[in-house]
């Protein structure tokens, strides 16, 4: 390889660096620009979903999936939540946890609100949430014509960044997540090294595109990176209103080093 072929290299790589400090500048601020859960900030434009995430019972997972809930069993998950007739795992008792411990992975959820839920608001109407590790939370909620603070919205990723389009459903329908997650490294000393990241699909569309988490979300107020384990199990949430869910599976995902 010629010296000019190895400068141009070099300079691409300084350049890249460079690009990537400026998108994780750019995350951290648009993170601090808004008060957790401010009411003001823009709310994310709607858009239909079209046929994305099919109202019908989908088919088989991968065939390298753990299949969470498949509409007859529990195994793989700790619950108390009820089964119904229809073969949708109900919110009901307690919480749901994975058996398992995960780090780097593909979800997919598909969740509905039903519609004895319409004369609710705001975080009221279907709240649920999927905590990724644990500590990550993915906001559920129906926003099809209910407004809320726009980073607890769904497709949010909660009190940091709202999804990038509204594409909800409206109440009643099937709604689904598909989830790319990549878990954060620590340093020994237990700084980040690298922080978590998110890419989301909601009915399909996009709504949050490789985004980095500043930290473990909560309830208004900022928090910041402690060091844990590679792999924890994943929650989904109890906020004491009905959501139902079916068709939930996940892939483990080969660690990353960029």
């Amino acid at each position: 390889m010629s010296r000019f072929k190895c400068f141009n290299f070099a300079i691409a790589g300084v350049v890249l660096a460079g690009a990537a400090t400026l998108v994780v500048g750019d995350a951290r601020e648009r993170y601090m620009q808004w008060d957790v859960h401010a009411k003001d900030r823009p709310q994310p434009p709607v858009v239909d979903p079209g046929h994305a995430g099919t109202q019908e019972k989908t088919g088989k997972p991968p065939s390298d999936a753990i299949v969470l809930f498949d509409g007859t069993e529990t195994d793989e998950l700790n619950t108390n939540w009820t089964i119904n007739d229809a073969g949708e795992l109900v919110i009901s008792r307690g919480g749901c946890v994975t058996d398992k411990s995960f780090g780097d992975i593909q979800l997919h959820v598909e969740w509905m609100v039903p519609e004895n839920q319409a004369k609710a608001s705001g975080q009221r109407r279907g709240n649920s949430g999927i905590f990724i590790m644990g500590k990550y939370e993915i906001q559920i909620l129906d926003n099809k014509d209910n407004q809320t603070y726009p980073d607890g919205m769904a497709g949010s990723i909660y009190g940091q960044f709202p999804p990038l389009v509204n594409a909800g459903r409206g109440i009643g329908q099937w709604q689904s997540y598909d989830i790319i997650f990549r878990r954060p490294h620590f340093n020994e000393d237990g700084s980040v090294k690298k922080p978590a990241r998110v890419t989301i699909l909601h009915n399909g569309v996009l709504v949050q595109d490789n985004q980095e988490l500043m930290g473990p979300t909560a309830h208004k107020r900022r928090t910041s990176y402690k060091a844990h384990p590679d792999k924890l199990p994943i929650k989904f949430q109890n906020h004491g209103q009905i959501v139902h869910y079916r068709n939930m599976w996940v892939r483990e995902l080969e660690p990353r080093d960029d």
